[in-house]
This record gives C-alpha cells, structure tokens and sequence, in this order.
C-alpha cells in the first residue's frame, strides 16, 4: 500500500519548505519531497532550495565578507583606525559561507521533525490521478496525496554556445566557489546577481567589466534610483557596458575571450580570466507531466495559476519561481502560506505591487509599488517626496551619505503608491514602506509617526514630509 497524506509538496525551497510547514501547522499530514543535493558532502538531498543553498543566502555571506575586506582596506584610515594592509584569504571565506549555508539547511530539516513533516528522497512528478487525489512517484516510491502543491523552483538560463563549466565559465551557482580573486571578471547581465556577483569580487581586488544587452540596467527600478546607482557603481570601478551584442565567446583553460558589438554596431573586445553569466533564470517544470496528465504551462514553461496558485488539475497548487510573478524567495514565502490557509478554508491573497526588491550592493537598493515611469504610463496623477541620505546625522556619522529616499503618492489621495530607497540598509528600511502599501497608508500616516533620532529610518520620514513640501532637514 503506497503512504498517502494530506499534503505532498514537490520542491523543498522557499515555498516548498515553507508551505510544508504551514501545511503541518494547520492539521495536515504532509510530506515534501526533494532530490537535489547541492553540495552535501554526503550527497543526500538539501532543503532550502536555490535560495538556501546557491542564492541569497550564501551570496550575502560572501558580501559581507568582501564588504568589510573593502572597509579595511579603503575606511580604516578616515576612521582613525591604523592597520596593516588586509588580505583575503578565500579558502577561509568560502568555508565560513558554507558553514553558514549547512547550519540553516539543517535546521529547516529540524523544523521539519518539529512540525511531524515527512521528508521524502527523490524527484517527484505526476503518475496520475487516484480515487481521493493523486499518485506521484518520488524516487523509487509512489505515494498518495488529496492536494498537491508544486514547488520546483527554477535554475539559471544559459547562453546557446557558451558552455558553463562553472570554472572558467560560472554560472551563480560557480561564481560563488571561484578559488581565488580573479584579475579581470567579466559579468554578462547587469540584473540582480550580476550586479551583487560582481560586487563581491570587484571588492576584493578585480577588475571588473559587465555586459548588458539591453538600453539599461535595472529596468524594473524607477530611473531616478538607476541613475544614482549607475553614479555610484562607476566611482566604485564598474565597467558596465550597455546595449552590447555577444557574438562569440572563446574559452580556453586559462581564460575567455568574448566578441562583441555595441549599440552602434561597432566592435568589441574583452578578456578575462573568469567569466559570470547572469541572464536570468527559467522554471524548472521538466518531466511534471511525464505521465501526460496534463499540467497546463505558459510559453515561458510556468504552471499557470488562477489567483491563489490554483492550477489547472483539481486539488493541485503551483508556488514561487515555477508559476508567474517575481522570482522572489519571500514573494515565495508568501505563496507558500496563501495556498495552505486557503486548503485549510482560509482566505489568503497575493500581492504583487506589495512585494519589495532588494539589491545588497553598495550602496543597497530597494523598492516597492510603483515606479515614477509606470505612473506616468498609467496616467496617474502623483506627488514626489526624495529626501537625501546626506542630510541625516546617522549616515554622516557611518559614512553612508550616497543615496536617497523617493516616495511617489497619489496626488488627490496621499495615498502612497511607491517608495525607492538607494543608500545605506535600504533592505530594512523598505519594510516600512511595505507595510505603509499593505495597508493603503498615506505620505500623511509615515509623516506623523515619531522615527528614533539618529536613525536612517529618518531619511524616509523626511521624503514623507517632502511629499507636501515641509521636509525640515533639507
């Protein structure tokens, strides 16, 4: 006799791992399955998906790490701190990342035991429908589930002809195992990962050039922050080159060779000895219907979802990369609890004007709502707030003046449509203005709330203010 659950849930990311343990909160008997190993030593799956694993989690370690490298190196001396020249040992960072990587997996898998979720080894995907919901095979087994909720995730889109072999030539999951600091990087993509992959190792010592094909980087940001952000990424030393066209790449063991053109047609070059291709990410959904029954996917190789994740196969979800939507680990996270509130007969809703993006650059950059160029194309009528990160005392006194806080609201309502924040923690300060979205608050609500003096936090009660023309520190 197969097991059979309440809840089987395929993929043990973000959303699978969360809406496993929602799930189990709730008073069903669920399982999770999962095949990946990553890197486990002993080569038995991990939880905690790309995110955990190759993604944001050990990428922050490693930005961390490169950031306080560059502060040593470069800030110690204004500071009045006198030291010898630092120098990075990788070995030792890349192990601390690991470390910290395995710590958090291994506690999902402890969460798990806490919340009586059952772990199941193995690729799971669809046999076929059975009396009380569905067979889904899992490695070498076939189990039962009256829901079930696919969570798959996705992986890094490559480019046709350009061979990753994650040495020479990575992808995110090699750019963070590069051995030692390379002399000259080159990054294709100047989106999310390209920009913090490139932050890492042009921190600590390479020279480092990024290739975008489109007009701009960042095009999802309001242009305001892109443009402060470009300022600051070019004092930095980032090379960013926009419009470029790859013709071919040559890689040797030593290094690559990239053929390109510009925006105008004319000829480029570049050399280097490692190579970072960021070019987005695809849905994995492969072998889900290998039994053809009939998972509807968009062109894109996305489950298609009503609303609440429901797909087209009655009692079956779809969460987090695989289905429509930001390619989020807490839009995720969201997903993930919205699908079992909503089995339990719950309500549950998403929303995805409300779900922050988060580069951890320096400086950082953050947003939420809309955008100053969508407003406009909405033909919708608005006031601007920006209130500068140079004018308050707490980024004098860290040395963290770049940036600036920018609020976008409703000019008939006060109603806050967008914030944008580039500058110092502007991945925790954003949360402020998710709540302030969440709930439909207006410039007027965040104005009149009493902020910590000397906090940044002040810098986005100053850009409140601005919206009605009575800022007070600028």
């Amino acid at each position: 006799m197969p097991k059979k659950y309440d809840v089987l849930v395929i993929g043990g990311g973000p959303a699978g791992y969360v809406a496993a343990i929602r799930a189990a909160q709730l008073g069903f008997t669920v399982a999770c399955c999962e095949s990946n190993p990553y890197a486990d030593p002993k080569g038995k799956p991990r939880l905690g998906g790309t995110c955990l694993n190759v993604g944001c989690i050990p990428s922050k370690a490693l930005l961390h790490t490169s950031r306080l490298f560059e502060e040593a190196r470069d800030g110690f001396a204004a500071q009045g701190i006198a030291i010898n020249k630092p120098k990075i040992d990788v070995p030792t960072m890349i192990a601390r990342k690991n470390a910290v990587v395995a710590r958090l997996t291994q506690g999902i898998a402890l969460l798990f035991k806490k919340n009586g979720v059952a772990l199941l080894e193995g690729r799971g995907y669809f046999v076929g429908p059975c009396e009380n919901g569905w067979r889904v095979k899992v490695g070498e087994e076939t189990v039962e589930a009256a829901r079930v909720i696919v969570a798959t995730g996705s992986r890094a889109r490559h480019l046709p002809d350009i061979p990753v072999d994650n040495r020479i030539v990575c992808d995110n999951v090699g750019a963070l195992d590069i051995a030692t600091v390379p002399k000259k990087l080159l990054v294709v993509g100047a989106g999310v990962i390209g920009l913090e992959m490139g932050s890492i190792w042009r921190r600590l010592g390479s020279e480092l050039t990024i290739l975008e094909a489109l007009p701009d980087f960042l095009p999802q940001a309001d242009a305001d922050i892109v443009r402060e952000a470009a300022r600051a990424f070019s004092r930095q030393g980032f090379d960013i080159r926009l419009g470029v066209t790859l013709n071919k790449v040559e890689v040797t063991k030593k290094g690559v060779a990239v053929h390109c053109t510009d925006k105008s047609g004319a000829a480029l070059e570049f050399a280097a000895d490692r190579m970072i291709v960021s070019v987005g990410r695809v849905p994995n959904t492969e072998g889900l219907n290998a039994e053809g029954v009939g998972l509807a996917l968009d062109a894109q190789g996305r489950v298609e979802t009503d609303a609440h994740c429901r797909t087209n196969l009655p009692g079956v979800w779809a969460i987090g990369d695989v289905v429509s939507g930001p390619m989020l680990a807490h839009k995720a996270m969201e997903e993930a609890c919205m699908v079992a509130e909503v089995m339990a007969g719950q309500s549950g809703s998403r929303r995805f004007d409300a779900i922050p993006w988060v580069l951890y650059t320096s400086p950082e950059i953050a947003w939420v709502g809309k955008t100053e160029q969508q407003l406009k194309a909405d033909g919708v009528a608005y006031k601007t707030g920006k209130a500068p990160f140079m004018a308050n005392g707490r980024a004098l006194g860290a040395s963290e003046t770049a940036g600036f806080v920018k609020m976008l609201v409703d000019a008939q309502t006060d109603r806050i449509l967008g914030v944008h924040i580039v500058g110092a923690n502007a991945s925790e300060l954003i949360s402020e203005a998710v709540v302030a979205i969440e709930f439909s608050a207006a410039s007027e609500d965040i104005a009149r709330i009493c902020h910590a003096h000397p906090t940044l936090s002040e810098v986005l009660h100053e850009a409140a203010l601005a919206c009605d023309g009575r800022a007070i520190h600028f």
